[in-house]
């Protein structure tokens, strides 16, 4: 054969090499493309075909740094050639480089500007290195040139999200499935945002529909676990968490319990466990969060995201100087972490360091002026004046309230209303309050047919028959002192007062009676649930009751000789504790009814309180646990419980504090009257006020939004004299 021929037979034979391994690589049959190549590059050194698909074909296999510098080699031989450039720029994207993959994309659309996949990939580099509006262009590009391009459109919607443009990235994500409705990734982008727009039912269908289109699909799952939790589904996101930890490649099988209360967590998937520990904050579990994180930092580099989380599990157990401490270290590797900042200012204010405070959450700001909480955490800590720069960037805020989701409406509502209320502007702040409660009260669970009921059920149940027949029968420890009522009664106050005393420590605001109750109606099945529960109980039933939570409260204050408990729900529990507890203290904090109500309906609580949102309903719910109360007053017997009213108190501070510790059994120390110097972390919507010397500013404080009270007055009746 002459050398023409021969030549001709050699490039027909590579022409189908290079066909073969095309179609193995589109099969998944990367090891026969490969030999294939391999053999072909033998005979052809650097020829820039075989190499640029031998690159494509390292990167299917996971080698994607080898696949980037065949690629190169091929480039070097065919230098003007887009195709290998759009497609090396998309290699070093993968592999983290957003800066040269965008320089390798700008010179292939150069090359090629009808390239619609050279244009898409250049879009994903800008998107990668932040540019968003840059490459939300390119997408557009790569429609124009090819309209039914999934892919660019499902991309252009991920962009169009980090913008904020919520609801326009939503349709991108659905026309992209309206192309191919079989496809997981646009699935799951669409599960993330409407989880953005506070649609989570929407998003866990949508990341199942992710997972039915590719099992094992290890990002819908991650996300799918933070859906569950949006909606307090916490078992379900536990759940969730387990098979994505199983699926994971290297990770042990784990298994949960819904408590939580043993973790043996495998260093693998960082990002199921990251979510996982956010569940378990959410769930109020600090410890196992903790534990979670823990295994992270152990198994990883420190991330900034998981130190703040990290943070927020050490406020939630109120060692709250070690999630200051978690925090900083957050923003030491991220300087640009606006939540974490945030989140610092919420610590700082818990432990009375308002200017510091204040600075976090202005910082916070400059870094995102869109988030709205932070202008809510802001007034919390803020005394606003006419003029100044914060309520000058809280109304240029206010101007965008149409385009918000509900939760950021809120927010911005109730700070406004803060602000108004510093400022005089009453009716201003009352428009305010009025958008922000009814926004809450649509997305609340108040079922207030069932509230009344169960005060009813309390009082035919625990009568005074009852309670005399258990009397004696509790635990004899007068370990706990209760502070209990409605919030925005003066609680905090009295809290502090009691926990300058050197003998008491407080817990807080904890639920840990209400665990206590239900773990004894449960333990055998047979017992009815509170409040039916009081007539079956026996005397060591009581006694069982009384020591499930003391052991439950020593741990916040291990050893302490009294520790307030400051959950003020217990009030529909008084006769109970009494009856379990016989030797507690049980402080019954109360406030004029028309200022307690009005305090209540201007504030935005962290959780509970579902009542609150509606003045009709906030009446209503507040004559019934004035009712209650008088009942308790009835059927225990004389001392069993003390009525402080905030108004005494803020008028003659030592008369009520030492009535107060006489009451509890405690001796007199003058340090009570400094409440406003403890140093101890406060975590209730009056952190900021406690800190404060003591003022009478609060009383009637109601008459400034009269013209607007009607639906509060007429329920409340008789009680607005009180």
């Amino acid at each position: 054969m002459s050398q023409e021929g021969r030549d001709s037979s050699r490039g027909n034979g590579l022409a189908e090499a290079l066909g073969t391994a095309t179609r193995h690589s589109q099969a998944g049959r990367l090891s026969e493309a490969e030999a294939l190549l391999r053999q072909a590059l033998r005979d052809y050194p650097d020829q820039p075909d075989a190499l640029h698909l031998l690159g494509l074909v390292a990167h299917q296999m996971g080698r994607t740094e080898t696949g980037i510098q065949l690629i190169e080699r091929a480039l070097k031989a065919s230098p003007n050639a887009s195709g290998f450039q759009a497609n090396l720029a998309e290699l070093y994207r993968r592999a983290g480089n957003s800066r040269r993959a965008i320089e390798l994309g700008l010179s292939a659309v150069a090359l090629k500007p009808d390239h619609a996949d050279a244009q898409f990939n250049l879009g994903l580099a800008l998107l990668d290195d932040g540019q968003n509006a840059g490459a939300i262009e390119r997408f557009d590009q790569a429609t124009r040139l090819r309209p039914r391009f999934a892919e660019a459109i499902n991309s252009r919607g991920a962009a169009l999200r980090k913008l904020g443009r919520h609801a326009e990235a939503e349709s991108e994500f659905r026309r992209a499935l309206s192309i191919r409705p079989s496809y997981p990734q646009a699935l799951n982008n669409l599960g993330t945002v409407l989880r953005d727009l506070e649609r989570p039912a929407e998003a866990v269908a949508a990341y199942k529909s992710a997972l039915v289109q590719q099992p094992g699909y290890i990002e819908a799952l991650n996300n799918l676990i933070l859906a569950h939790k949006d909606m307090r589904q916490f078992d379900q996101a536990i759940a969730v968490a387990n098979e994505a930890l199983r699926l994971s490649p290297g990770n042990e099988a784990l298994r949960l319990s819904p408590g939580n209360e043993a973790l043996r967590l495998s260093p693998g998937n960082v990002e199921t466990l990251t979510r996982l520990a956010a569940v378990q904050i959410d769930r109020r579990n600090p410890e196992a969060a903790i534990a979670s994180i823990e295994t992270i930092l152990a198994a990883s580099p420190a991330k900034p995201e998981i130190l703040d989380m990290l943070g927020r599990a050490f406020a939630q157990t109120r060692a709250v100087e070690k999630a200051v401490t978690a925090y900083r270290k957050a923003i030491e590797l991220k300087p640009d972490f606006a939540a974490a900042y945030d989140n610092l200012g919420n610590a700082l204010k818990e432990l009375g360091r308002v200017d510091e405070a204040l600075a976090a959450f202005d910082r916070a700001l400059e870094l995102d002026p869109s988030d709205s909480d932070v202008y809510l955490d802001l007034a919390d800590v803020n005394t606003f004046r006419v003029g100044d720069r914060r309520l000058a960037a809280l109304e240029a805020r206010l101007t965008h309230l149409d385009t918000l989701a509900p939760n950021a409406q809120m927010a911005l509502h109730f700070a406004a209303a803060k602000a108004y209320d510093d400022i005089a502007r009453y009716d201003d702040a009352f428009a305010h309050l009025s958008r922000g409660n009814a926004l809450k009260r649509k997305i609340v669970s108040y079922d207030e047919a069932a509230a009344l009921d169960f005060f009813q059920r309390i009082e035919a149940s625990a009568t005074d028959d009852t309670l005399r027949a258990e009397r004696g029968n509790g635990h004899a420890s007068a370990q706990p002192i209760f502070i209990i009522g409605m919030p925005r009664s003066g609680s905090t106050l009295v809290e502090q007062i009691l926990a300058r005393h050197p003998s008491v420590q407080s817990a807080g605001e904890i639920g840990d009676l209400s665990l206590a109750i239900d773990a004894a109606c449960a333990s055998d099945g047979t017992l009815a649930g509170f409040p039916e529960s009081l007539r079956d109980l026996s005397g060591t039933e009581f006694a069982a009751i009384g020591d499930d939570y003391l052991r439950r409260l020593d741990r916040y204050a291990p050893g302490a000789e009294r520790i307030v408990d400051k959950g003020l729900s217990n009030f529909y529990f008084a006769g109970l504790i009494h009856a379990t507890l016989p030797n507690a203290r049980i402080v019954h904090v109360n406030r004029a009814a028309l200022d307690t109500c009005v305090s209540c309906y201007s504030k935005l609580f962290a959780e509970g309180w579902s009542q609150t949102y509606d003045l009709g309903e906030l009446g209503r719910y507040y004559r019934a646990y004035a009712r209650l109360m008088n009942h308790w007053r009835a059927v225990l017997p004389p001392g069993a419980m003390l009525d402080v009213r905030y108004e005494a108190l803020v008028g003659d501070l030592e008369g009520q504090a030492r009535r107060l510790l006489d009451y509890c059994g405690l001796g007199w120390h003058a340090r009570v009257l400094d409440f406003h110097t403890h140093t101890q972390p406060v975590k209730t919507a009056s952190a900021v006020q406690v800190r404060r010397p003591l003022y009478d500013t609060s009383v009637g404080r109601w008459r400034r939004y009269e013209a607007h009270l009607a639906p509060l007055i007429v329920e409340l009746g008789s009680l607005c004299d009180d």
